[in-house]
């Protein structure tokens, strides 16, 4: 439900928080079909990095021993795809997205890919799973909390579907610390990022938001918090690529 006397920062601009699903939506329908190009442009490749990294520390079992993650905000399947061939055959992955382009992306690979037996794509909201209590050994989101509208939602909503001893596992845009890399890294984002949208995807204002999406996300000892706050044990984080990105975990103890 809208609670339009709320208001969340969009980018830079402040808006009902009511309304910031609605605004991500328009960004992710206009991208969708581009998206994965424009991750390899925006990140120079390093994205599917950062990505085995999430994979490797999630370590699903190689065996017959079943393992069922949910993907959120995964729409067009890359990380339940890296999951499921690097997984035995008790493996299987739902990846949940409220935006039906980008899941119907994810569809059309998982089909091309042989995997759509040991991946299912299923249309939620991050806030409000449709999945019951301790449905899943895994939880993982990459790059797509900072654009839910309220994360200690999603959070909670996470630890509920965990089953105990359950990793929940966030791949996000963090805060350069690197002296000069923070620099070039905001020239980057800035002034390179929306032109390049506007040339793949006929879109620069959706990039806008991206760039500016991530500098109001929390830094990472704050949002460290707010896991913990969400009903997480064993919080903690690895920076990489001087800080471009971090890896937040936590477990349902």
């Amino acid at each position: 439900m809208s609670q339009p006397d709320q208001t969340t920062h969009f980018g830079f601009r402040d808006v009902p928080l009511g309304d910031k699903q609605t605004l991500v939506n328009q960004v992710f329908h206009s991208v969708a079909s581009r998206y994965d190009l424009m991750n390899d442009l925006m990140s120079m490749g390093l994205h599917r990095v950062w990505k085995d990294i999430m994979i490797n520390t999630l370590n699903p079992p190689q065996s017959d021993a079943p393992f069922a993650l949910l993907d959120v905000a995964g729409g067009t399947g890359d990380i339940a795809f890296r999951a499921a061939k690097a997984s035995g055959a008790g493996f299987h992955a739902t990846v949940c997205d409220i935006n039906e382009n980008m899941l119907n992306v994810g569809r059309e690979r998982a089909l091309l890919q042989h995997l759509d037996d040991r991946v299912s794509f299923v249309d939620g909201n991050a806030e409000a799973l449709a999945f019951p209590d301790r449905s899943f050994d895994g939880y993982t989101i990459a790059f797509g909390i900072r654009n839910v509208p309220r994360i200690d939602l999603a959070l909670k909503e996470a630890f509920r579907v965990l089953r105990p001893g359950g990793r929940f596992l966030c791949l996000e845009f963090s805060t350069v610390e690197v002296p000069g890399l923070d620099r070039l890294y905001d020239l980057f984002s800035f002034k390179v990022i929306p032109p390049l949208g506007r040339v793949v995807t006929g879109d620069a204002e959706s990039y806008q938001y991206l760039v500016e999406s991530i500098r109001r996300f929390p830094k990472p000892a704050a949002f460290a918090d707010m896991i913990r706050a969400g009903g997480f044990s064993r919080v903690g984080w690895q920076m990489l690529s001087g800080g471009i990105v971090a890896l937040h975990s936590g477990w349902r103890l």
